[in-house]
């Protein structure tokens, strides 16, 4: 089993790291959707705002700049020239 140690997440809100799957923050709200890589964009984002309907979903195209600041609000789903998401969709 993975070890797992506690962790805090800039806007302070506590969590744990190598926990499998779906990683939860504070109040059990989702911060990643691993099951989400290799749909397609819009089933990705589906899935996210299924879950976290409140939450600001971008998509970003291959080779495209993104800032680097960190939104408690946002999820951007990174994907490959054919439209799959190429890596684990996270808050932030």
């Amino acid at each position: 089993m993975a070890e797992q140690k506690q962790v805090t997440i800039s806007d302070g809100v506590e969590g744990r790291t190598g926990q499998q799957g779906s990683r939860r923050i504070g109040s059990g709200a989702k911060t990643e959707w691993p099951e989400a890589v290799g749909l397609t964009a819009e089933e990705a984002e589906a899935k996210i705002k299924e879950d976290a309907p409140d939450l600001n979903v971008q998509v970003i195209p291959p080779n495209n700049f993104v800032t680097m600041d960190y939104n408690a609000g946002r999820v951007r789903i990174f994907v490959d020239a054919t439209g799959k998401v190429k890596k684990t969709p996270k808050v932030g």
